[in-house]
């Protein structure tokens, strides 16, 4: 708004005077100044106040004073007198007949008739048509505006643009607003301003006769802008008439700024505030207002702002036209003369030799930055690489030289200058474009020669651990091994932004550093000499010599120039404290790999030395060197930790990398593949024990008396057996103390007596020391052990020679194992192992069979193939060889499953001993069903710590193995069957039992009677132990099958299945509860076909009939009934010997039984 230079403005002094109403201020205004705040001046003294105190009515009679002398005041009187009340109205009107004509309609109900101008007509007119008349010329604006839909226009008006009238029509204007506030919003009124000719004026002096609109009036102008407002003549005219108010008002420019970042509009304004703020608020050290505000704007966490902004600075860019209106040129020059003001005074672009520098010692070239420039300088380098990498600003040529001035200069050794010249580099490595002539190219060498030169200097005086050296020395590295991504990152890193680098810029810095500056053999030389980090810890940031060293040993640079970087290491090690430093643990790991692995397969002896262990010593024992010195000062915790690790890992490393040659993992494959026997987990876990710390302890406590005993007084131990049992516990439990090979040699007369042990009277204690010391032979000599053992328990049989068995023998037959002396099935110790033998014979025998098979595979196909003589079936035989094995195998585990069964059953001493076989699972039974203990069934219940409640759970638990490693053998036992009086224990003891629910329908179809009762208990049974619902689905299944049953079998078979199978529904019902039902209409109608059977019997069997459906129907009733003793016993009419009967009675009793059962649960 150019066109406003030559009209006066209201001063801030003016300005602030009227917002804070100061009386005194505004009479030391000049006439013309006051001229500007009449319209405001003239309301305050006519109207009446809300203040009423006397200070009030003395600041108005100095207003009334100060306005008595200017002429001017009476045409605002006389404004002030007009009928507002009816101007509006009018003025409604009006909108609404513009609304209906549309707002290109000429006709006007506030002004009609115009002979002449509005210029004319405005000096010509009264008070009451002036103000009609600019209310009709400013509604017609505003319309206009809310039509435009956002598009700029510029409208042209006598009334606002006649030099001669501009204040009255001013005076009109803030007159018309104060009245008339409803039908004028300001902000309204502001908006339409900016579209008429010296609208920043008009605003002014509006914003400035009604101060407390400030913000209101700037907030809704940057909220209506646009969001570029350098690119539309709209946005230039808003960005100027909002400028002129912060110039009004310039205690709230940065607050107006703020308004524009909030809402990313007028990046223009916002830059134009900062460059005001800056002129007047000139700082010559510090960083400027305009560097912090460019840079917060960019390197914020905002994106959007971040975007917004650079956006502003593209679009700048590509104007043709950059002339020094332009907002973006302001700031690049403002910030070119910042920068130039903070160069070395004494500066030259000459390039000057090293030598001639040593001639002219007083000539100083290149001479410092200033120490209090230098964060200022930093904060310039952040920005312009801000601009750059991510505004996308291209530097001018003027402004590319002096930045690569300022990026070369040399700082002082401070903290400060440390981050500079880091800056610095970063900004080499990232804006190489910078550099474009020889000259500069070779001042950059220079320059990075001068870094590499001072660093120690630097790091010295400046007390910065981490300093630009490291960073070299990583770049360096990073170059020699083409990590092009990870110099950006670092770039990146230390920039503190993201910014986009490519790596073919960084092409010719390769170049240079790769081979003007740092070779990899002096990157390497030079690593091992950079001193460690005194105290290294989390605390310290930056890039630290610990980096650089991880980064050669991961290229492996240090194997390839033979230079040794064990003992920086170790110092650094020492060198630690907490918290830790994350780059310790990475660096210990990769130092042990380059220790273990060979850079290269060429060359296998190239790898790093580790720390010996002396050194390792060291650290724990407080000795430092090779003296032997004590010192008094301790390592850290730290240090010793990390050594600890070290330890771990490189035992850890040294492992894993045995392993690779595949001798570990071969072997037991092959082993487990060829002798699975010799691999049974519990050895394994066992062998484990016996190498573990007891072992250890044992050994402490191992005296010479039992390293004394030999095998033959073990022998003369055995032999007086009979007689004292001192001798051979004493004996035996010395060895308990000897080492497993120790023990070899007392093999043979241990298995060779232990058939003395089976006698009575053989004391426990030595049964299970025998036991023990087995095992651990086991661990050392299996297969001659197990073979000892089987002919040792062999039954001795008068006039009958023991046959000596083979390990083939035993693999051929593993069931040898369990024709023993029968006198080993109720010794637990001797048992366990008999049972181990048999399960490490029976996978011996697995794998014994597969090699047989292998082995005459070749010699049987020809003959084979000739006795067949069909074409295309030459593997026939092959598969049928293939499936007589699996069926002699199954037969084999099988045949072996029904032994141990068998054994489980109690002998006929015992049962006339009173020994129960179930009674394991009436002891669950009775904790499930009842909370109180029955004393009757207490004393009637055999006591389970007896050898055949110990010999029938080794043998559940070796069944449970085998069911698990192969189902298909516990469905093939239950399909051979075995005796129903060991359902209880097979179903309570062998955990792997719930598999048969998975094959009881299959068992419950086939066609033997047998199978399918056997099929129904062992359901009945696992209904108990397992309430599932499959258990639910498959007793449903069983419960039918048995109603379809009773259509189908005759009467002896009828009274063969019933009879068995009838206590298993008692089972079902108290699993499941909901088979209530189907189960007591089965019995029923089990009673009716039975009744109908007997027609001749008729008088004995309806009294039995009627009385089961009485119970069916009301079995409460009926409780009292059921607990009678004659019940309970049974004792009723059975006399009749007649199967239906007996059934009948069967029927009746599981009813009565399964009622008692119903009401005891409720």
């Amino acid at each position: 708004m150019t066109e406003c230079t030559s009209l006066q403005f209201v001063s801030p002094f003016a300005f602030e005077a009227m917002q804070k109403v100061d009386v005194v201020r505004l009479a030391s205004l000049s006439d013309p100044e006051l001229r500007l705040l009449l319209p405001c001046l003239v309301r305050m003294a006519l109207c009446a106040p809300a203040d009423q105190s006397q200070s009030w009515a003395q600041d108005k009679k100095l207003i009334l004073r100060l306005l008595s002398g200017v002429e001017a005041v009476n045409s605002i009187v006389a404004l002030l007198s007009v009928d507002f009340h009816a101007l509006e109205q009018d003025a409604s009107k009006e909108q609404q007949l513009r609304h209906k004509l549309g707002g290109g309609s000429g006709e006007s109900i506030l002004v009609s008739q115009l002979q002449h101008g509005l210029t004319l007509e405005f000096e010509h007119s009264d008070s009451p048509r002036r103000l009609r008349l600019v209310l009709s010329e400013l509604l017609a604006i505003m319309n206009k505006v809310s039509e435009s839909n956002g598009e700029f226009f510029f409208k042209s008006s006598e009334l606002f643009e006649s030099p001669v009238y501009l204040e009255e029509a001013a005076d009109v204007l803030c007159i018309l607003q104060a009245e008339l506030p409803s039908l004028l919003p300001i902000v309204d009124v502001a908006e339409a301003l900016l579209h008429v000719r010296n609208g920043a004026w008009f605003l002014c002096l509006l914003v400035a006769n009604v101060p407390d609109s400030f913000n209101e009036v700037c907030r809704g102008l940057i909220k209506n802008g646009e969001r570029q407002d350098e690119e539309s003549l709209g946005g230039r005219r808003r960005t100027d008439a909002l400028r002129f108010l912060c110039k009004m008002n310039p205690s709230q420019a940065l607050k107006v700024r703020g308004m524009v970042v909030e809402e990313c509009h007028l990046p223009g304004l916002g830059v134009a505030l900062t460059l005001d703020h800056t002129k007047n608020e000139a700082c010559e050290d510090g960083v400027s207002d305009l560097v912090c505000f460019v840079s917060g704007l960019l390197l914020g966490t905002n994106a959007k702002v971040r975007t917004w902004f650079g956006t502003f600075i593209r679009n700048g860019q590509q104007r043709k036209r950059e002339t020094s209106s332009s907002v973006l040129w302001q700031m690049r020059r403002q910030l070119l003369l910042e920068l130039m003001g903070i160069l070395p005074t004494v500066r030259s672009t000459r390039i000057v030799e090293e030598a001639d520098v040593e001639m002219e010692p007083n000539v100083s070239v290149y001479s410092g930055l200033k120490e209090e420039h230098v964060v200022k300088a930093s904060a310039l380098l952040r920005l312009y690489c801000a601009l750059m990498g991510i505004a996308g600003l291209k530097p001018t040529e003027e402004e590319a030289e002096q930045l690569l001035q300022l990026m070369t200069s040399r700082p002082p050794a401070t903290p400060a200058g440390v981050r500079f010249v880091s800056l610095s580099f970063c900004m080499l490595l990232a804006f190489s474009t910078l550099v474009s002539t020889p000259e500069q190219e070779q001042l950059m060498v220079v320059w990075l020669s001068w870094m590499i030169k001072e660093e120690a200097y630097f790091e010295s005086t400046s007390g910065v651990s981490a300093s630009f050296g490291e960073m070299l020395l990583l770049v360096a590295m990073y170059f020699h091994s083409n990590q092009l991504s990870a110099i950006i990152d670092l770039v990146c890193s230390t920039l503190g932004m993201k910014i986009v680098i490519k790596p073919s810029s960084l092409s010719r810095m390769k170049t240079i550093f790769t081979q003007e500056i740092f070779t990899e053999q002096v990157v390497t030389a030079h690593a091992v000499r950079v001193p460690v980090t005194s105290n290294l810890s989390a605390n310290i940031t930056g890039f630290l010599p610990i980096h650089c060293i991880y980064q050669l040993l991961r290229s492996r640079s240090f194997t390839k120039h033979k230079v040794s970087i064990k003992d920086w290491i170790y110092r650094q090690l020492c060198e630690t404290s907490t918290p830790l430093h994350p780059q310790l643990l990475p660096l210990i790991d990769v130092y042990i790999n380059s220790i273990l692995t060979p850079a290269s397969k060429s060359n296998p002896e190239a790898t790093n030395q580790p720390v010996t262990e002396q050194e390792i010593l060291n650290i724990f024992q407080e000795v430092i060197g090779g003296d032997n010195i004590r010192l008094n000062q301790r390592f850290s915790i730290t240090a010793q930790l990390l050594v600890l690790y070290y330890i771990l890992s490189y035992e850890e490393a040294l492992l894993a990398n045995t392993k690779t040659l595949g001798l570990h993992s071969a072997l037991l494959r092959l082993l487990a593949t060829n002798y699975p026997h010799l691999c049974i987990v519990d050895d394994w876990i066992c062998e484990e024990e016996i190498t573990g710390t007891d072992a250890l302890l044992r050994r402490m406590l191992l005296t010479n008396n039992a390293k004394n005993h030999s095998p033959k007084q073990l022998q003369e131990a055995f032999s007086a057996v009979p007689v004292s049992h001192t001798q051979v516990m004493q004996i035996i439990e010395h060895l308990t103390l000897l080492s497993a090979s120790e023990l070899i040699p007392y093999a043979e007369v241990l298995t060779s007596n232990m058939n003395q042990l089976l006698n009575s009277g053989v004391p426990r204690r030595i049964l299970q020391t025998v036991n023990k010391l087995w095992m651990v032979l086991n661990t050392v000599m299996p297969r001659r052990l197990w073979v000892m053992t089987v002919n040792a328990l062999q039954p001795s049989i008068k006039f009958v020679r023991q046959q000596k068995y083979t390990q083939n023998d035993l693999m051929i037959d593993p069931l040898i194992v369990l024709r023993c002396d029968q006198r080993v099935h109720r010794c637990p110790p001797l048992m366990d192992i008999t049972l181990h033998m048999l399960n490490g014979y029976l996978l011996a025998s697995k794998a014994y069979l597969s090699a047989h098979l292998k082995e005459t595979a070749e010699q049987d196909r020809p003959s084979q193939n000739n006795t067949i003589g069909l074409v295309g079936q030459t593997d026939a035989p092959e598969v049928t060889r293939e499936e007589l094995k699996n069926a002699l195998l199954a037969a084999q585990d099988s045949a072996a499953v029904q032994i141990l069964l068998e054994i489980c059953l109690p002998t006929e001493e015992e049962k006339a001993k009173g020994v129960n076989p179930d009674s394991l699972l009436r002891n669950v039974q009775s904790v499930i069903t009842t909370s109180t203990p029955n004393k009757e069934i207490e004393e009637g219940e055999d006591n389970l710590l007896c050898n055949l409640r110990e010999v029938q759970c080794l043998i559940c638990c070796l069944l449970h193995q085998m069911y698990i490693a192969d189902p298909n053998i516990a469905k093939l036992v239950h399909f051979q069957g075995y005796p129903c009086e060991l359902l209880p224990l097979t179903v309570a003891g062998i955990p792997s039992m719930h598999i048969c629910l998975d094959f009881i329908p299959e068992l419950i179809a086939q066609p033997e009677l047998e199978k399918q009762i056997f099929a129904i208990q062992l359901l009945s049974h696992l209904c108990i132990q397992y309430a599932l619902p499959k258990s639910l689905s498959v007793a449903r299944l069983a419960v039918n099958v048995m109603g379809t049953l009773l259509t189908v079998l005759t009467q002896a078979k009828r009274y063969a299945f019933f009879m068995p199978t009838l206590p298993s529904l008692v089972s079902f019902c108290r699993a499941f509860p909901p088979l209530y039902e189907d189960i007591m209409s089965l019995l029923i109608q089990i009673g009716q076909v039975c009744a109908s059977d007997v027609a001749t019997q008729t008088r004995d069997i309806d009294p039995i009939i009627t009385r089961l459906q009485q119970i069916k129907e009301k079995p409460s009733g009926w409780s009292r009934i059921c607990k009678d003793s004659s019940y309970k016993n049974g004792s009723r009419d059975t006399g009749s010997m007649d199967p239906d009967v007996q059934l009948c009675h069967c029927i009746e009793s599981t009813i009565i039984e399964i009622i008692n059962m119903s009401v005891s649960g409720i």
